[in-house]
């Protein structure tokens, strides 16, 4: 093994040579890239730098740090666009498994130094599920909550195609027959105005406000970074839109999706998934990964469109110890509110 791993922060000259390092790492993924980390802090507030560990003056590791200044200090998460937020390790080229083993642990090691020597008041760190090794994190006081995902291989369109369920690709069928076509252009506000729709059925949330919004996809897709795609009727109607991150890894992330209700049941966006896929692949792109598989309605869609469900482990660091009780100040009133009507329910209950 080589010498021992040293950590800095890239200068923006070098954001070229992290966005090819990321290319090449199994865990890479758009989120990690200082373009598209840029186009989040100028919409949603925050700043960002890239941390990498490095070995004889080569990167062998690094984490797009994306802060935020909140109520109780700084903070690194995950949040609503920004599903990963994790590490990037270069793996090692050896036959032996001890030493690509080795050369993880000690740049995990290192990275998690430095990031703990920043001081934020509370660090949430998610690295896609390639990154499935927490000994390092959790022997040094962290924890590990698991979450889920689909991802969907599209390197083979014909091996897709027989894993999407049988009623899915009914529906797909039914909608070529019918005359849907897929666009992908800069008609933000038909997008908006579904994932609107979305909030308002479902209760969703909605990512950003539309004129942040608007600005964070048009900066992204004048990167090629996102592509806007629609699902239309032969009318040109606008029944399903769908955000895509894509860019030099071959793995692609949706991170929103709307459908107009009145074509629920034409199968809009069971056409419009499918549609992408292709789409995806033509343009020589391996995998999409559809966001979140938490056990809901959408997530159940999300099953049938023959994805590989996935387990990725959010690591978290314990929270400084004024964040921890200025949050249980926050709470004090809720749950003395809570205690109150339980005793209350109690004393009704005896005197009944």
């Amino acid at each position: 093994m080589s010498a021992e791993s040293t950590t800095r922060f890239l200068g923006e000259s070098e954001y070229g040579t992290w966005r090819d390092f990321v290319a090449r790492s199994p865990d890479g993924s758009v989120y990690s890239l200082a373009e598209f980390l840029a186009a989040l802090c100028a919409s949603a507030g925050g700043t960002f730098r890239i941390l990498v560990a490095e070995r004889d003056k080569r990167i062998v590791g690094g984490i797009g740090l994306y802060e935020h200044s909140g109520r109780y200090g700084a903070y690194v998460s995950p949040r609503r666009l920004l599903y990963y937020n994790g590490f990037v390790l270069s793996p090692h080229d050896s036959k032996y498994p001890s030493q690509r083993t080795s050369w993880q642990l000690q740049t995990q090691a290192a990275l998690e130094s430095a990031v703990v020597a920043l001081g934020h008041a509370r660090v949430r760190i998610k690295s896609r599920h390639t990154q499935d090794d927490a000994r390092v994190f959790l022997k040094r006081g962290w924890s590990a909550t698991p979450t889920y995902s689909y991802v969907v291989d599209i390197a083979d369109l014909e091996i897709a195609w027989a894993r999407v369920d049988k009623n899915l690709r009914r529906l797909i069928t039914r909608c070529r027959e019918s005359g849907l076509t897929i666009t992908h252009d800069d008609n933000f506000d038909a997008f908006f105005r579904l994932h609107a729709q979305t909030h308002d059925r479902k209760g969703a949330p909605i990512y950003l406000p539309r004129e942040a919004f608007g600005r964070f996809v048009e900066t992204l897709r004048a990167q090629d970074l996102i592509r806007l795609y629609h699902a239309r009727l032969p009318d040109g109607h606008v029944a399903a839109s769908q955000l895509v991150l894509r860019g030099p890894h071959p793995v692609t992330h949706t991170v929103a999706a709307g459908a107009d209700a009145k074509y629920l049941s034409l199968g809009a966006s069971a056409f419009l998934r499918w549609s992408v896929f292709e789409d995806l692949s033509r343009a020589g792109y391996k995998a999409n990964d559809l966001t979140d598989a938490e056990l809901n309605p959408v997530t159940h869609f999300k099953s049938q469109l023959g994805g590989d469900l996935t387990l990725s482990l959010e690591l978290a660091r314990p929270d400084s110890l004024g964040w921890r009780s200025r949050e249980m100040l926050a709470s004090a009133p809720h749950n003395a509110r809570r205690i109150a009507g339980g005793v209350l329910k109690k004393l009704k209950g005896k005197s009944e």
